[in-house]
């Protein structure tokens, strides 16, 4: 139930839009990286997926993690304006299920601009490369790969926007995160769990990387809890 109300929410912030718009940016990327340094990449040797993603995730990763953080800011902004968060607070809604609601329908536009993005790298692949189709499915678990990585990011970014009420606060928080994720060293794995460090990461770039399946669901269980706490402690000091 409050997934479809977030849904309807999104129809007025024009939250799917910027989603489809952002993904159509980020997978221009890698086409027009190729279309100008074409004879660069096909001269190198190794996976053409590899080859591609190991050049243009820095800056697709970059660009996902701002829109999600720009997203959730503008997701609970619209609860804050008006008091309409302390109106929610009278309907026989929990806050923790609003919250996750949100973290929902974010993971959803999440997967629909890593799908755009996947689809233009295999564009690429298949116009550049002399490739079969058995390429896909590598392509696929990279993606997915990611993902799930970004999983923390999300559910941290509208953590940090439920407990801000100035929308500007909360996506100079998330800026600030990103620019602290882009500085920590990667071979270090505890900083490297920073949730907006780990969208950064490639599959076939990681070393041990079952550690990474393990650690994103876990901080994800993680901020939900926390996120309850809040609900809870919101609800007291009201």
């Amino acid at each position: 139930m409050s997934f479809r109300l977030e849904c309807k929410k999104g129809k007025r912030t024009g939250l799917a839009p910027g989603f489809l718009f952002g993904g159509l940016l980020a997978a221009a990327f890698p086409v027009v990286n190729m279309a100008v340094r074409s004879e660069v990449f096909v001269s190198r040797p190794g996976a053409p997926v590899e080859i591609l993603l190991g050049e243009n995730w820095q800056m697709i990763a970059m660009l996902n993690v701002l829109f999600v953080a720009a997203g959730s800011c503008l997701m609970y902004h619209q609860e804050f304006a008006n008091n309409a968060m302390q109106k929610m607070n009278t309907l026989p809604i929990r806050g923790s299920a609003l919250y996750r609601g949100k973290c929902g329908l974010l993971c959803l536009l999440l997967g629909m601009a890593l799908f755009l993005e996947g689809t233009a790298v295999g564009l690429c692949v298949i116009y550049w490369f002399p490739a079969g189709n058995e390429f896909w499915l590598t392509l696929g678990k990279y993606l997915g790969f990611s993902y799930l990585l970004t999983l923390p990011c999300v559910f941290l970014s509208l953590l940090i926007s439920s407990v801000c009420q100035n929308m500007w606060v909360s996506l100079g928080i998330g800026v600030v995160c990103i620019f602290t994720a882009t500085i920590l060293p990667s071979e270090n794995f505890a900083l490297s769990l920073f949730p907006y460090a780990l969208p950064f990461r490639l599959l076939f770039e990681t070393a041990r990387p079952e550690r990474y399946l393990w650690a994103a669901p876990i901080e994800v269980g993680i901020l939900l809890l926390s996120e309850a706490v809040i609900v809870r402690i919101r609800r007291t000091l009201e």
